[in-house]
């Protein structure tokens, strides 16, 4: 029994490294929850992912990317996972201002001192605010994070991109089919019916999207989901890769 099962998982590992339909899992922050939880299937499937990370508001500890969670972010670098800037405080773009020569932007962070509350950034300001969570990621993992980041709610403009490219950063949001639809209420969109969607709608090369953990979902999704997913998917021919071995955004573009 242990002959065949090992014999099953060298030649899923094959199929995967073989595999030409990659799909790339990622993860923003939330209150992290349900992080070990996501970790745990993760290793057990052998799936890497790419983590974008902000020091959200937790129900443990003092934020995501705290002292109290800074051990589990170094597990994860041990393990192969990637990571990338979600802004410092999850700072969401609320509109451009200014100019094009000299271009600052109305914001709202939900964390931090200022959570909730609207000002505007500099260009500068908002290339700091993506630093500092870079930052801070390369110091609890020890890995260097990739040159990439997400705006929280993937709120943009052609002019925030444009200045964030000007730093260094790249920005990366998701497939369409990809949003896998763990911020939806859970009153109104089961983790059932979520499920099928995704194993129906996903396709080759899409980057995905879920979350470790969020406030206003009360059916949690990592637990019914995850796990179904992506074994769903690799039933599928699906393989999974980080963003640093996607062809736009991995490190050697």
């Amino acid at each position: 029994m242990l002959f065949i099962a090992l014999n099953a998982y060298v030649a899923c590992a094959i199929a995967q490294k073989d595999c030409n339909k990659p799909l790339y899992l990622t993860f923003d922050t939330g209150h992290m929850e349900i992080a070990p939880l996501v970790a745990d299937v993760l290793n057990r499937q052998q799936v890497r992912v790419t983590f974008f990370a902000a020091n959200e508001r937790t129900k443990q500890g003092d934020g995501s990317l705290g002292e109290h969670w800074a051990p589990w972010w170094h597990a994860r670098a041990a393990e192969g996972h990637e990571f990338a800037s979600h802004t410092w405080n999850h700072t969401y773009w609320r509109a451009d201002m200014g100019s094009t020569e000299s271009p600052s932007f109305r914001v709202r962070p939900s964390a931090g001192m200022r959570e909730g509350q609207d000002s505007v950034m500099s260009a500068a300001d908002y290339c700091a605010e993506i630093s500092l969570a870079s930052d801070r990621l390369k110091m609890v993992t020890g890995k260097s994070p990739l040159p990439l980041f997400r705006a929280p709610g993937g709120k943009t403009s052609p002019q925030l991109i444009a200045s964030a490219r000007a730093c260094g950063y790249t920005h990366v949001g998701w497939s369409p089919a990809g949003f896998l639809g763990d911020e939806l209420p859970s009153e109104t969109t089961s983790n059932a019916a979520l499920l099928r969607k995704a194993l129906r709608d996903v396709r080759s090369g899409d980057i995905l999207l879920a979350h470790l953990g969020i406030w206003s979902r009360k059916d949690p999704w990592a637990p019914a989901v995850l796990e179904p997913l992506i074994v769903g998917l690799k039933q599928q021919g699906f393989c999974f890769r980080t963003l640093r071995e996607h062809p736009q955004y991995g490190a050697g573009r």
